[in-house]
């Protein structure tokens, strides 16, 4: 059956995707294993890849790419290196933002605060 659930956009995504599995993850997946944590340094590629933040608005940071898809596609990419990448990046999308807003509700305007306290936070 073929797909035809995502479009031209979600396939050049899926390339960038791939392409940080193969140089900054799939090179160091040792390493990961036995620290038991992805590094910092790969989470700072991801997201200057844009593979990060993709519901947040360009203007604080993120992809602000309004389609779930994508969300999708990096799951998608991830999972074919191994489930823990893709969790740990499901999580960072998906769980992180939400309990921040619950802490920090007037500081983060991403989610709902005003355009002058996202800025304090």
């Amino acid at each position: 059956m073929p797909r035809n659930l995502y479009g031209a956009d979600h396939e050049a995504f899926r390339k960038t995707a791939r392409e940080l599995v193969e140089r900054s993850l799939k090179p160091r997946d040792e390493q990961f294993i036995e620290a038991r944590v992805i590094d910092r340094e790969a989470w700072t590629e991801a997201g200057k890849q844009g593979l990060l933040g993709l519901e947040v608005p360009e203007v604080y940071g993120g992809s602000e790419a309004g389609d779930y898809r994508f969300n999708a596609v990096l799951g998608e990419e991830l999972s074919k290196f191994n489930a823990a990448a893709s969790s740990c990046f499901g999580i960072h999308a998906d769980c992180v933002r939400f309990p921040l807003r619950l802490r920090y509700p007037r500081s983060i305007s991403v989610i709902g605060g005003t355009g002058l306290t996202a800025h304090t936070f």
